[in-house]
C-alpha cells in the first residue's frame, strides 16, 4: 500500500472509536482518520487489540491473531477458542490471495460416528463439538504471515481474562445463560499461559517456536486434559483427533464479475453460492431496475434461490466427497439455469440443478429430507496494504467449557447430516459445511472490499447485496452497509436441516406499499420486518486515492488509529 494511505471510518449504527497513540481509554468518535491501519470486529475490546498490534508495528496477520483470541473472551456465546475460523489472507508484497481452513472435523472414531446415525446429531452438547481449530488458525497465520509471536499477540488477552469475569456467559444465539461452575476467566488465562510457556521454552526459529504452541494444545498435556474432560462428560472427540488437526492452506474460489474478481472459500463453506448466483445475475440489467425495487428484488432472490438449491445438494468436504464447482460455475451450466428465473412469478419448490449430466434440473428434484448461531465478525487492513478477512464462530458456545483448560466449544458439528449418500453427511474425521463465508473483492489484483458477515444463512445474502451495492450501484462502505437487505428461507436450513420455507421473502420496512404488493403478486411469501439480515463489517478501497473506508454493524467495533 503507497505512503500516505489513510483509513476512514464511517456509519451510524455501531460503536466507532479512533484510537490515539498513547491514549490506552481512546475517545469515542463517529469517525476517524490514520495511517496505520484498521480492525473491524464484534466487540469494541477485540477491536483495541487488534489495533495495540498494529501500533507495535505488527501487520494484518498478528492483529488478526490478537483480534481473534480477544474475541473468543469477549463474544463467548458467539465465538469461542474452542470455535472455528475460515480465513482469506491477502499479501501485500506478492498480492497473492490465500485461504486457511480452519473449520475442525468429526470424531474419527468409526463407532461414534455409528452414534450419531443411530441417534441422530445432538444441537448442545459436547458429542456436538468439532474439533477446536482457533488455536492453530491463529498460529498458522502467524507462521505464513505474521511477524509477531504468539505471546504478543495473546497478551491483550490475557489482560482481559487477568481483569476477571463471571461463572457464566450468554449464548447469543438464543439469550440463554450458560452457567458453567468455574471460573472459567481464570482458567483459560492458565491454558494461555501454558501455550506462552511452550514458544518461549522452545530452543527453534520463531516457526518452530510457533508450532511449540500447537503442540502442546492439540498433541501436549492440555490436550491430555481435554480429553479427560471428553469422557468426563460423555463426548466422543480424543486426543488423536487434537492431534491430526491441521489448518489446511488452500486458494480461494474466484469469479470475475464486471471488472472485479470476488474471492471465496471453498465448497467446504457455502462461500461458491454467491458466486453461483452472480454467474446468474452478470446477463441482468440490474443497474437499470433500480436499487430494491420489485424488479431488482425479484431477479436477485430467484437467483440466489437457484444457487442455495445447489448448495444444499452438492457442497461439502472437498477432501471427502467430489464437489462439481467447476461445473457449477461454467458458462454451459449458467446457461441452463439462467432461464429458470421467470420475471413474472417467484419459484415455489427447490430446483437443484444437474451439473454432472449438464441439465438444468436435477431429475427428481432436491434429495428428501427429514424435519427435524451464533458468529461474530473481523477485518483488518495495516499500513502495508496486507488484509485479513475471517468470519469467526463457535455457534452457540453450548458445548462447555472443556473443564479446567477453559476452552469453551462450539456446536459446529450439527450442520452434518444423516442422509444416505449425501455429501455433507457425517463421516469420521470429515469437516462440516459450514455456513461461515468471509469475502475479499480484489479490482486490479488488489484489495476493493472486505467482508465479514454474522447471520448463520443469512451471510452470505447479505454479503451478495453488499457487492451488487458497489460494484452495480456504486455505493462508498458506509451507503452499501446501512441500505437495507431483503433476504430468503427458501433452503434447507443448515443447523439441523431445517425444511424450506417455499417462496419466503423478507422484505425491510422501507419499501413502498406498491413494491411489496408487487412482489406478493408474484407470488413471494412476503413478511415485511425492520430487522436488516447478518451483521456486517466493511472495509472499502477507494479508488486510487489510497483510502480505506470501513463501516460496522450490528454489535460492530471500529477502530483506526490516529496520528
Amino acid at each position: 500500500m503507497r505512503a500516505g494511505v489513510r483509513f476512514v471510518l464511517a456509519g451510524t449504527l455501531c460503536l466507532l472509536m479512533a484510537h490515539s497513540c498513547g491514549n490506552p481509554e481512546p475517545p469515542l468518535t463517529n469517525r476517524a482518520a490514520g495511517t496505520l491501519g484498521i480492525v473491524a470486529s464484534g466487540h469494541e475490546e477485540a477491536t483495541r487489540a487488534g489495533m495495540r498490534i498494529l501500533e507495535q508495528g505488527g501487520n494484518a496477520a498478528d492483529a488478526a491473531a490478537a483480534t481473534l483470541l480477544a474475541l473468543s473472551v469477549k463474544t463467548i456465546g458467539a465465538f469461542c477458542i474452542g470455535g472455528e475460523v475460515p480465513l482469506i489472507y491477502y499479501e501485500a508484497a506478492s498480492g497473492v490471495v490465500t485461504v486457511l481452513n480452519g473449520q475442525g472435523g468429526a470424531p474419527l472414531d468409526s463407532a461414534a460416528i455409528a452414534w450419531y446415525y443411530a441417534n441422530t446429531i445432538p444441537g448442545s452438547d459436547i458429542r456436538s463439538a468439532a474439533v477446536p481449530a482457533v488455536v492453530d488458525l491463529c498460529v498458522t497465520t502467524l507462521k505464513r504471515f505474521g511477524t509477531r509471536s504468539f505471546s504478543q499477540t495473546a497478551a491483550p488477552t490475557l489482560k482481559l481474562l487477568d481483569a476477571g469475569g463471571p461463572e457464566w456467559y450468554r449464548d447469543t444465539s438464543n439469550g440463554d445463560t450458560i452457567h458453567t461452575g468455574r471460573n472459567w476467566y481464570a482458567d483459560l488465562a492458565v491454558t494461555l499461559r501454558k501455550l506462552n510457556e511452550a514458544e518461549k521454552r522452545s530452543q527453534g526459529e520463531r516457526e518452530e517456536k510457533l508450532q511449540a504452541v500447537a503442540d502442546r494444545f492439540y498433541r501436549g498435556d492440555i490436550a491430555d486434559e481435554l480429553e479427560k474432560w471428553y469422557i468426563q462428560e460423555g463426548g466422543f472427540l480424543r486426543k488423536g483427533d487434537l492431534a491430526a488437526h491441521v489448518t489446511r492452506i488452500e486458494t480461494p474460489v474466484t469469479l470475475d464479475y464486471k471488472g472485479y474478481t470476488i474471492c471465496k472459500c471453498g465448497p467446504w463453506t457455502q462461500g461458491p453460492w454467491v458466486l453461483q448466483a452472480l454467474r446468474l445475475l452478470e446477463g441482468c440489467d440490474l443497474r437499470g431496475m433500480g436499487h430494491n425495487s420489485a424488479d431488482y428484488i425479484h431477479t436477485v432472490a430467484e437467483a440466489m434461490k437457484l444457487a442455495l438449491a445447489d448448495r444444499d445438494e452438492y457442497y461439502g468436504d472437498p477432501e471427502y466427497v467430489e464437489v462439481p464447482l467447476a461445473r457449477l460455475l461454467s458458462d454451459e451450466y449458467t446457461a441452463l439455469r439462467r432461464p429458470l428465473i421467470d420475471s413474472g412469478r417467484a419459484s415455489l419448490s427447490l430446483r437443484p440443478g444437474d451439473p454432472f449430466g449438464m441439465r438444468a434440473l436435477r431429475p427428481g428434484g432436491g434429495r428428501p429430507f427429514p424435519a427435524m448461531g451464533g458468529t461474530t465478525i473481523c477485518a483488518v487492513a495495516d499500513r502495508w496494504g496486507n488484509v485479513a478477512v475471517c468470519t469467526p464462530s463457535g455457534l452457540g458456545s453450548r458445548a462447555g467449557t472443556g473443564g479446567a483448560t477453559g476452552i469453551t466449544h462450539g456446536t459446529r458439528l450439527v450442520i452434518f447430516n444423516t442422509w444416505p449418500d449425501h455429501p455433507n453427511r457425517i463421516e469420521p474425521g470429515k469437516r462440516p459445511r459450514t455456513t461461515l463465508t468471509p469475502t475479499l473483492v480484489l479490482r486490479d489484483g488488489r484489495p476493493a472490499l472486505a467482508i465479514s458477515v454474522a447471520g448463520g444463512d443469512m451471510q452470505d445474502q447479505a454479503a451478495l447485496q453488499i457487492i451488487l451495492n458497489v460494484i452495480e450501484f456504486g455505493m462508498d462502505a458506509s451507503e452499501a452497509w446501512s441500505a437495507r437487505r431483503f433476504s430468503t428461507n427458501h433452503f434447507i436450513g443448515s443447523f439441523g436441516q431445517d425444511p424450506p420455507r417455499l417462496a419466503d421473502l423478507r422484505l425491510p420496512d422501507a419499501l413502498s406499499p406498491e413494491v411489496v404488493a408487487d412482489l406478493e403478486g408474484r407470488g413471494h411469501h412476503v413478511k415485511v420486518t425492520r430487522e436488516n439480515p447478518g451483521g456486517v463489517a466493511l472495509l472499502q478501497w477507494e479508488g486510487t486515492g489510497g483510502v480505506v473506508q470501513a463501516a460496522g454493524g450490528r454489535s460492530g467495533a471500529l477502530e483506526g488509529n490516529v496520528k
